[in-house]
C-alpha cells in the first residue's frame, strides 16, 4: 500500500514538473515572439492584409540645347481589377468590353481570375480612365500612369531612342541615361480583411513617387531639323539607301545634330509598315534592329579620301612631307607587284603636296604613307585614337576594323594611306579630324550636358575626357590651311560659301564586295577654317547616277551651313 502511495506521489511530481517545463517553454516562446520578434511578425501580418499597387514615377524629360522638349510624358492610366472586391461582375465585364474593347471571353476570364490584383490594360488614354472611374464599380482600380511621348516624332529618333511598356529605356539616350531619367516608383497600399476585401474605413496609404531628372543635351532641334530635311531631300533625289549627317563642336565634342534617314516614328517604334506583313518573328526583330541602327555610331565603313586628312597630319607631324614637296602623278603608282590607280586615270602630272590634297590624288598620299613606313604610320594611327572607341554616350558604338601591324605590307600601307582596306565609324572620323584641327586635343563626342531635378536645379554636369598633344599647334594650322584650299580651289569647291572660310575633304568609297559597284559618297567640312567652331559630315549610301562625294555630298553640307551659320552666329 505504501509502495503504491510512493509510486503515485513520484508520478504526480513528474507530471507536475513536466507541465511546469512545458508551460515555462510556452511562456519563453511567447515572450520571444511577442517581444523579440514582434516587429517581424507585425510586418508579416500587415503584409497578409495589405495589397500593393505601383505608382509610376514621371520620367525625366530630354531637353535640347535651346530648351525645347524632345522627349516628354503623357498622362495615361492603368486599369486593374481585384476579384475579391467585385460585387457586380457582369457590369464590370460589360464596362471592360465597352471602354477597352475587350472580347467577352477575355473580359470574363480576367474578371473571374482569382488573383490578388489583375492588371487589365496599361497606357489607357486618360479620358478613358476618367470614364471608367465614373462607373464607380467595386473592385475596379484606375491608377494614374505616364507614357513616353515624343512631340517631334521622327526627329533624332536613332539618337533619342525610346522606352518599353515598363517605361524603361530601350535604345539611344533613353537607355544610356536611364538611371537619371527613370525616377523612383511610388506605391498605393490598401488594407484588406482575411478574405481580401478592402477595409474602407482604413482607406489607402501612399508612398509618393520621385520624378526622374531632366536630361539636357547638346542636340539642337533646329539644326537637327535642317539637317534631316536636307538628308531626306538628297536621299529622294539620288534614290539612295540611306543618308547620314553629323555636326559637332570640334572644340569640346558637343554634338549639334545626328541624322540617319530613314528615321522612324518614336511614338510607334515597333511599326514596320508594309514590310512587316510577310515576316516571321525573327525576321521582324532583325528588321526592327536595322531600323533602329544609328549608322554614324553603330556601323563602320571604308572612309576613302576623307581619311587622307589623317595621312596628311601624320606625314606633316613626322616631317616626311612639307606643303611644298613636289610629286608626279601619271595616274597610278606601282607598289610591289600592284598598280594602284588614281581616281583620275590620266594623272595629275607635276604637283606639290597642297595641290595633291586639292586634287585628292591617290599617288601623292600613297607616297606619304610609304615614306612613313608601317611602324610609324601605325604609331600615328594609335596616337590619333583610331584604335579605340570615341566614348560617345550612345550604346553600341562600333570599333575600328584594322589590320594587325604585323600583317600590314607595303600594298596594305598604300591603300590605308588613301582610306581603303580598313573600316571606321563616321563618328570616329569626325572626332579624329576635330582633334587634328582644334590644335591637337582629342575630344570626346557627346550629347549629355547636365541633369536637373523637377525644380530646375542642376544636379550633375557631365565631364568628358580630353587628351592633349595629338598633333602640334603648327601641324594643326598647316592641316587647316591645306583643307581650306581644298574647298576654295580644289575638289571640295561645291561646299564653298561666299564670306566664309571652309575647310574640308571629299570622298567616294566602295562598299564590299567591290564587284557590286556600290558607293558611299561623302564630304567632311568645318568652319571657320582658322578657328573651327563647327564640323560636319554627310554620307550618302549607294546613290544612283553620279556618285562622287564632291559633286553630291559637298553641296548638302554647304546648303545646311548656309542655313545654320547665321543661326549659330558664326562668321567668316
Amino acid at each position: 500500500m505504501n509502495k503504491n502511495r510512493v509510486y503515485h506521489k513520484k508520478k504526480t511530481v513528474i507530471v507536475f514538473f513536466s507541465c511546469l517545463f512545458l508551460l515555462t517553454g510556452l511562456i519563453v516562446r511567447m515572450v520571444y515572439l511577442m517581444v523579440i520578434e514582434s516587429d517581424y511578425y507585425a510586418k508579416k501580418a500587415q503584409t497578409l492584409h495589405e495589397r500593393e499597387r505601383d505608382i509610376k514615377a514621371e520620367r525625366g524629360k530630354i531637353i535640347d540645347a535651346k530648351g525645347e522638349v524632345l522627349a516628354d510624358n503623357k498622362a495615361v492610366c492603368t486599369i486593374s481589377v481585384i476579384h475579391s472586391q467585385i460585387k457586380e461582375p457582369e457590369k464590370v465585364i460589360e464596362m471592360l468590353k465597352k471602354e477597352l474593347g475587350l472580347s467577352e471571353e477575355t473580359a470574363r476570364k480576367r474578371v473571374e481570375k482569382r488573383s490578388s490584383i489583375e492588371r487589365i490594360k496599361t497606357n489607357v488614354e486618360k479620358e478613358t480612365g476618367d470614364r471608367i472611374r465614373e462607373y464607380g464599380l467595386d473592385g475596379v482600380k484606375v491608377d494614374e500612369d505616364f507614357k513616353r511621348y515624343y512631340p517631334y516624332q521622327e526627329l533624332a529618333s536613332k539618337v533619342l531612342g525610346f522606352t518599353g511598356a515598363d517605361n524603361q529605356g530601350i535604345i539611344g539616350l533613353e537607355v544610356q541615361y536611364d538611371d537619371f531619367l527613370k525616377g523612383t516608383d511610388g506605391k498605393i497600399l490598401t488594407v484588406t480583411d482575411a478574405r481580401g476585401v478592402e477595409l474602407e474605413k482604413l482607406g489607402e496609404s501612399r508612398i509618393e513617387p520621385i520624378a526622374g531628372y531632366d536630361l539636357h543635351v547638346s542636340l539642337d532641334k533646329n539644326i537637327q531639323m535642317y539637317a534631316q530635311q536636307a538628308a531626306e531631300k538628297v536621299m529622294e533625289e539620288k534614290e539612295a539607301d540611306a543618308v547620314s549627317i553629323l555636326f559637332l563642336n570640334p572644340q569640346n565634342g558637343e554634338i549639334y545634330a545626328d541624322v540617319n534617314v530613314p528615321e522612324f516614328n518614336l511614338n510607334e517604334p515597333f511599326m514596320l509598315g508594309e514590310a512587316e506583313e510577310n515576316l516571321n518573328q525573327k525576321e521582324k526583330q532583325d528588321a526592327l534592329n536595322r531600323m533602329w541602327r544609328n549608322l554614324t555610331v553603330n556601323d563602320t565603313y571604308e572612309p576613302g579620301s576623307t581619311f587622307k586628312i589623317i595621312t596628311m597630319a601624320a606625314g606633316l607631324s613626322e616631317g616626311v612631307v612639307t606643303p611644298n614637296d613636289r610629286f608626279s602623278c601619271p595616274g597610278f603608282k606601282v607598289v610591289e607587284d600592284r598598280r594602284i590607280h588614281c581616281h583620275k586615270r590620266s594623272g595629275h602630272g607635276a604637283e606639290d603636296f597642297v595641290q595633291g590634297a586639292m586634287n585628292s590624288c591617290n599617288p601623292v598620299f600613297i607616297e606619304v604613307g610609304l615614306r612613313l613606313g608601317v611602324e610609324r604610320y601605325y604609331h600615328y594611327f594609335k596616337q590619333f585614337g583610331l584604335l579605340k572607341k570615341t566614348g560617345i554616350d550612345i550604346p553600341g558604338e562600333a570599333g575600328t576594323i584594322m589590320h594587325k601591324e604585323a600583317n600590314i605590307g607595303q600594298v596594305e600601307l598604300a591603300t590605308i594611306s588613301f582610306g581603303q582596306s580598313f573600316q571606321i565609324t563616321p563618328i570616329q572620323l569626325v572626332t579624329t579630324v576635330s582633334s587634328i584641327i582644334n590644335g591637337g586635343r582629342r575630344i570626346t563626342p557627346h550629347f549629355g550636358v547636365y541633369v536637373t531635378d523637377e525644380t530646375g536645379k542642376e544636379v550633375k554636369r557631365f565631364e568628358y575626357p580630353v587628351e592633349n598633344n595629338i598633333v602640334t599647334e603648327e601641324v594643326s594650322k598647316e592641316v587647316r590651311e591645306i583643307l581650306e584650299k581644298v574647298v576654295s580651289e580644289g575638289s571640295g569647291k561645291n561646299a564653298f560659301i561666299e564670306g566664309h572660310t571652309i575647310g574640308g575633304k571629299t570622298a567616294t568609297s566602295q562598299t564590299l564586295p567591290r564587284s557590286e559597284n556600290r558607293y558611299i559618297s561623302s564630304f567632311l567640312g568645318f568652319t571657320p577654317a582658322d578657328e573651327p567652331e563647327i564640323i560636319g559630315i554627310c554620307l550618302i549610301h549607294d546613290p544612283t547616277g553620279i556618285y562622287y562625294g564632291g559633286t553630291i555630298a559637298a553641296p548638302v553640307i554647304r546648303d545646311i551651313y548656309e542655313n545654320i551659320l547665321p543661326y549659330l552666329g558664326i562668321e567668316g
